[in-house]
Formats: structure tokens, sequence, C-alpha cells
């Protein structure tokens, strides 16, 4: 192999890059705060990428690789850590993404999440979500959310991931992580199992599909807390979102199921840090009161922003609101204020 992988990893988890990008075809690169950066000048060949691809897997998963053309694994690799893995075949030959994850749990303090989270760990069952685009930290805050419960309830925590990123090891209670394609066929089967292994808690990775989407609302309706993630911003359009999966003729009832389950919606976005140390984290936090709950169930979600404004003093926040606030305290510019702003929203002036 032409490059030293194990010393590239190393530089990207110095540079606190949240990726390394290995690709046939392609310089090394890195992403730091957002952006991609070149850290070689060797263009890397297939067989460069090959070989990293099995260190990165082990065999039965690179045989599924070599089969099916992408997949997803994580490993802990000796004086690294741990890295999620995506490989996966492109014009040129093999490409890998890896997402360097901390393997220390982040405290719930340490991510600018307010404070009014707390009620989260406070539920006893009912759904839970975290949402937003990919890489906004979403798998980071749910670890935080399952570590806190761990130290401060006695209870069975079920995870079901694709693949597990932080390992948790339990504290207070009994903690089964299960990964898709090692432990279990899919989130949707693994959950309908989880449901006959005694769970207090369980950690969705994904809610991807019309199955697992239903499976998740079962569970929650059936006495268990479900926390799992959507890619969405805002928590009117994650409503929106788990309605508008299933078919039209079951749309009403989904609603009115969703209005009794759903406890929280938690959103998310990272924003580039004014001082370029980094990105900091705005969120949008929505707590099912009876006027939300009733806006679910009329399909009336457009109204849900204007619920969650006037309810500031029950912990409520918009997204829009959260970065005015990061704006105001300087930690992001009035540029990237206005650059992630709703449309309709205030703008900021500059310079």
């Amino acid at each position: 192999m032409s490059i030293n992988f194990i010393e590239m990893l190393k530089r990207a988890i110095n540079q606190r890059a949240s990726d390394l990008h290995i690709s046939t075809g392609n310089l090394p690169a890195i992403r730091v705060n957002g952006n991609i950066q070149f850290v070689s000048n060797e263009m890397l060949t297939d067989r460069d990428v090959d070989e990293i691809a099995q260190i990165c897997l082990d065999d039965k998963t690179y045989k599924e690789f070599k089969r099916t053309g992408d997949v997803d694994s994580s490993i802990t690799i000796k004086d690294c850590g741990r890295v999620r893995v995506n490989a996966f075949k492109q014009m040129n030959g093999t490409s890998i993404v890896l997402r360097i994850i901390n393997e220390n749990i982040p405290q719930l303090k340490d991510l600018n999440i307010p404070e009014s989270i707390a009620k989260v760990l406070e539920l006893k069952e009912g759904l839970v979500l975290v949402t937003g685009p990919t890489g906004c930290g979403k798998s980071t805050t749910l670890a935080a959310i399952i570590n806190e419960m761990n130290k401060m309830r006695k209870s069975h925590i079920i995870t079901i991931e694709e693949p597990i990123e932080y390992i948790q090891k339990s504290k207070n209670c009994v903690i089964n992580q299960r990964e898709i394609g090692n432990d279990c066929v899919s989130y949707a089967r693994a959950l309908k199992a989880a449901l006959r292994e005694d769970p207090d808690i369980v950690l969705l990775g994904e809610m991807r599909d019309l199955e697992s989407i239903s499976t998740a609302l079962t569970a929650a309706e059936t006495g268990h807390l479900v926390l799992s993630t959507l890619h969405t911003v805002g928590a009117a359009k994650s409503v929106d979102r788990l309605v508008d999966v299933f078919p039209a003729e079951q749309q009403k009832q989904i609603a009115y199921q969703l209005s009794l389950v759903l406890k929280a919606v938690i959103s998310q976005r990272l924003l580039p840090r004014a001082d370029g140390k980094g990105r900091v984290a705005a969120f949008e936090i929505m707590f099912v009161n009876s006027a939300i709950s009733n806006l679910i169930r009329e399909s009336r979600t457009a109204n849900i922003n204007q619920i969650i404004q006037t309810s500031m003093p029950e912990g409520m926040i918009l997204l829009n609101k959260s970065i005015d606030e990061l704006v105001k305290a300087g930690l992001v510019t009035p540029e990237v204020g206005n650059k992630y702003t709703n449309v309709n929203s205030v703008r900021y002036s500059i310079g």
C-alpha cells in the first residue's frame, strides 16, 4: 500500500476532523468544521483503497461489500479509536468514508442543548425523535441521552443501530446493543423482537420505512420509551414526514396515534463557529402538550410553530430563535445566521 492509512487516520483525529475520505482516483481528504480539506498530494489507487477496506471490514462484511457494492460497519482501530465505516463502489473503483467517533460519550451539558432536555430524561413511555440533516450530531445527542438515563435509572435499554457507534457501558441499567447485519437483519424485525425482550427503553437508530415507523409507534403505544431519528429539519416537518410515509387511507389513523404517543422532537443543526474553532449546535425543541396533540390529530401541523413560539416558558424553542441567540452571543456570525435561518424570518444586518 502506497499510503500509511493509520497515520492518515491519526492525522484526521488530531485535526478534529469528523470524517476521512479515501477514494480511488482522488486525493485523501478530511472534513473539518464542515469543509473538505485534502491531506496529501498522492492520488489513491483502487489497490490502495481496497487494502484499506480489508483493514476496516471483517471478512463477512468485506464479502458483503464485494457482493452488494456498499456496506455500513464500525470498528475499533488500535491507537486510533472507534470509526464508522461506509465502503462503496463508484466508477473508478472503491471508496470509503470513515466517521470518527469520540469514544467518550459527551455529556448533555457539553452539547449546547437547552436545559429543558431534562424533561426527556423523565419520560417513561412514548416516542422521542431527534431530527436533522446528515452529519448534524443526531447520534451523538441520542448517545448522550442514553448515557444520562443509564446513570439515573434502573432499566433495561436495548439499542438497535446500523452500525453501532458509541459503545454504552452498563452503569445502573442493563444495556444490550444490537447491530443490523451482525446481530439482526432489519430495524423492523429487531424492534418487533425487542418488545418480547422486556425493555424499558428502546433506541432505534433510524425510522426509515413504513414498517419500522409502524412498529415504533406500536412500541411507544404499549408502554415503552422509544427514541429514534429522522432526516428532517424542524418539529412540524418531522410530524408530516411520519404521517406521509403511510398510504392516504391510513394517514388520519396514524395522525391520531401519533398525537397520543409523540412526546418530544429535538431538531438540530450544526453551524460554523464565529471564531473558526469548530461548529456549534442550534436546537429546536417541541414537547407535545394538549394544544400540539390536537394540531397533530387534526392534521394542522402548519400551526405547530406558533404553539412552540408561545410555549417558551415550558422549555420549547424554535430553531430560528436558537440561531438568533447564537448570533447575539457572538458564537456565529450574522452571515451564518442568515444562511441557516428560515426565509420568512428576520434577517440580520451584516457589516
